[in-house]
């Protein structure tokens, strides 16, 4: 769990003791919900875009494997930043460094383009599936601990090593069971039920990873109440409607994509046929 320890001191005779004070932090429940909302959406846009990476060939395949990884690798990223902005910790102040939050969003886009490569390969195995699944994972794991790096708040952040380690297992399961399912074959009914049960274990690590971290406070006397500020909610509906557009755009485009590949299918038929 999350939470802060306010030090307050009390005078005994000659002595100054510090007396813990743990607060728990939170989170806004909406934004937790928008959070795994756009990690499932994202997880089926990833999967339908690995099929026009499967069919085509050439520029038009790499085309397709930058189109899948920024998908999925944005829409992990976005998730993770709206779970950032959903969690409050009371009276404390977050800002975020420009450079470091760049860096968190750039990383999931290239390792997710490292790992569809390698197992897009036609002599891929069980092995480089593996490999890439751990590339992968580590790469989100990456992802979520610099974000976290990137808050500036009053207060010292650490973390619990074996609720961290759990939440780096998960990403590396995550990420190799999306690596297997990306270039399987699905009607979409089962890239649904797929893309689900993807988005809740990507959104998983996110939360665990939020239940290892516990912040010291630097400065007492803040106040006690906890909240979401209205500055958050604006921003997280922001980045929420950005890659729904991005995602909806990416997955209109597979859909004609699909039916051109269809009509040139028909008419090559139509010219053997002749």
């Amino acid at each position: 769990m999350t939470w802060l320890t306010n030090p307050l001191s009390l005078l005994r005779g000659n002595e100054l003791a510090e007396i813990p004070v743990h607060i728990a932090g939170s989170h806004d429940p909406l934004l937790v919900a928008l959070s795994v909302l756009i990690a499932a959406v994202a997880s089926y846009a990833a999967l339908d875009l690995a099929g026009r990476v499967r069919a085509s060939r050439g520029w038009a395949c790499h085309g397709w494997l930058a189109t899948a990884s920024i998908a999925l690798g944005g829409g992990i990223w976005a998730m993770h930043f709206i779970g950032m902005l959903a969690f409050s910790m009371p009276g404390i102040s977050v800002h975020y460094d420009a450079g470091l939050t760049a860096f968190s969003f750039v990383l999931p886009i290239l390792v997710t383009a490292l790992g569809f490569s390698v197992v897009n390969q036609t002599r891929s195995g069980f092995l480089s599936l593996i490999t890439s699944g751990l590339i992968l994972g580590l790469g989100i794991a990456g992802m979520h601990y610099t974000g976290m790096a990137a808050m500036r708040t009053g207060a010292r952040l650490s973390y619990d090593p074996w609720w961290a380690a759990l939440s780096v297992a998960i990403a590396v399961a995550a990420a190799t069971t999306a690596l297997w399912l990306a270039f399987k074959k699905f009607g979409v009914a089962q890239k649904a039920v797929a893309a689900v049960a993807m988005g809740i274990a990507i959104a998983g690590m996110h939360y665990t990873a939020m239940a290892a971290a516990s912040f010291v406070v630097l400065e007492p006397g803040h106040d006690a109440a906890a909240h979401t500020s209205i500055g958050q909610i604006s921003l997280a509906i922001a980045i929420a409607a950005a890659t729904f557009l991005i995602l909806t755009l990416a997955l209109i485009a597979a859909m004609f994509d699909r039916r051109f590949a269809a009509l040139a299918g028909k008419e090559a038929d139509a010219l053997r046929l002749s």
